[in-house]
């Protein structure tokens, strides 16, 4: 576990590149998930990243474990080094915007 300044560091980190709240999230990871005659159980619907991320949007600072702490760091390594790649976010990547979506970033949103 990070010391309690690197921790406040990627906990706002995370928050700023996790731009979707979690009622957005969990609709998402339903919403991707969804077969034409099947919907998954919210429990079970996402990948176990996103599920994670969604677990951590519900947790105060103080609840976090390593594995939290190990996901945070994933998600904003992963959104900061998509952003460095692609200057301003384009609506026809789709298959980009989702990758990232299902991850909590929507790089649409403003």
């Amino acid at each position: 576990m990070p010391d309690a300044l690197e921790l406040d560091a990627l906990w706002e980190d995370f928050h700023r590149v996790v731009n979707m709240t979690s009622q957005e999230l969990a609709a998402w990871l339903r919403v991707r998930d969804a077969e034409e005659n099947a919907e998954p159980l919210p429990d079970e619907a996402g990948t176990t990243t996103g599920q994670h991320v969604l677990a951590i949007l519900q947790k105060r600072r103080g609840d976090l474990t390593d594995d939290d702490v190990r996901v945070m760091y994933t998600v904003v390594d992963t959104v900061t080094a998509q952003a460095d790649l692609e200057n301003e976010p384009r609506a026809e990547d789709t298959r980009g915007r989702r990758r990232l979506m299902t991850i909590g970033h929507d790089p649409l949103k403003p």
